[in-house]
């Protein structure tokens, strides 16, 4: 999320069966696609989701709601997190870059949510 907008839905795909820590921190270990291979309906649940997680949350700038799917695609969020890696390999830039924004973008854009406080 960068202020009210949802950014395109991410997956994480673990090499191994469960993603654990050698998953998340290992290079190769997991791979990372943005967009999610996802029907256009369960991505814009999904960010539907993710929308009135961060409003409900009283949210600004930029955080990173994280969900899962079950086998039925049903979604549960795991946690709001509100201050998400900003290296260009991580997962919220990754999303801003799906959605056509650039890194530079993607921190300008952070910056100005936070001085002009409309990032609600």
């Amino acid at each position: 999320m960068i202020g009210g907008e949802a950014l395109p839905v991410g997956e994480i795909i673990p090499k191994k069966e469960i993603y654990d820590y050698e998953c998340k921190y290992t290079a190769g270990m997991a791979v990372e696609e943005f967009p999610a291979r996802l029907d256009a309906d369960v991505a814009a649940r999904v960010q539907d989701e993710a929308r009135r997680a961060f409003g409900a949350l009283k949210l600004s700038g930029c955080a990173r709601i994280d969900f899962r799917l079950d086998a039925e695609e049903r979604s549960w969020c795991l946690e709001a997190n509100t201050l998400p890696g900003m290296t260009e390999l991580s997962l919220a830039p990754q999303a801003a870059a799906a959605a056509g924004m650039d890194f530079g973008e993607l921190c300008e854009r952070i910056a100005c949510l936070a001085l002009d406080g409309a990032g609600r």
